[in-house]
């Protein structure tokens, strides 16, 4: 199953970089052609390309990590359990969580001594605080770049409408004081304009897509990180708020 499973991610991330080199050419070649037109259709043209390349790292990046943070997450909680004790948990969680996602929570369950404000309280609450720095951390690490995939979504097919309406304006404008008009004469820079309409849906729809199937996998390994955090507390902490054992 393991190698199955490698052989697959291997496989899904060959298309996804084909893809990428896909877009990249067709981007490329969608810039030298708008970039015959004027100072603002050739800066809609980059903005476009610019979203699209960033948007593409962000969306490879986030895919490996969340792929790889699944079952990192799943085998650290099993391992930890299966640990006979606190101290014998700890090397075996960082050894399966390359992603940092896990220990830092098994981790808050250590009490600091250095006589600090973080000190101060009962222990009960400082392990709650420490647990609840490590899920935000965490929580963070699993959303990043979410923000700029929804912006992305959100403004590039707008982006595309102006270099539209703007290269429309200026076709209508070019045949303004022309004793005849005929249809090759509109054709051509319309036509042309159209394309950044398509570029800026092309841009906007692998970001609104990554960002819902991303969101959605960063959310279950939060509920699964959040499970595991209180169930770290429910194991150090009494109901009164007292503490159990010491580290």
């Amino acid at each position: 199953m393991g190698s199955v499973r490698q052989g697959l991610c291997l496989a899904a991330c060959m298309v996804m970089v084909m893809v990428m080199v896909m877009v990249m050419v067709t981007a490329l070649a969608m810039l030298s052609l708008l970039c015959r037109g004027d100072t603002l259709s050739c800066g809609v043209a980059w903005v476009l390309l610019l979203m699209s390349v960033a948007s593409w790292v962000i969306i490879l990046f986030k895919s490996w990590l969340l792929y790889r943070s699944q079952g990192d997450v799943t085998r650290s909680i099993a391992a930890f359990w299966q640990s006979a004790s606190l101290a014998d948990a700890t090397p075996v969680v960082q050894s399966f969580d390359r992603s940092s996602l896990v220990l830092p929570l098994v981790l808050a369950m250590e009490t600091p001594s250095d006589g600090t404000l973080a000190c101060a309280g009962e222990l009960s609450v400082q392990t709650t605080r420490r647990l609840r720095t490590a899920l935000h951390t965490a929580a963070a690490r699993l959303q990043s770049g979410q923000i700029w995939l929804a912006t992305v979504g959100a403004t590039a097919p707008f982006v595309g409408l102006l270099g539209t309406v703007w290269g429309i304006y200026h076709a209508l404008i070019s045949l303004t004081g022309a004793s005849s008009v005929s249809i090759t004469q509109i054709s051509g820079p319309v036509g042309q304009s159209l394309i950044m309409t398509a570029a800026g849906l092309a841009v906007a729809l692998p970001a609104v897509v990554a960002y819902n199937v991303q969101g959605r996998v960063a959310l279950r390994l939060e509920a699964q990180l959040d499970g595991f955090a209180h169930d770290l507390r429910g194991l150090l902490c009494r109901n009164d708020g007292s503490i159990r054992f010491a580290l």
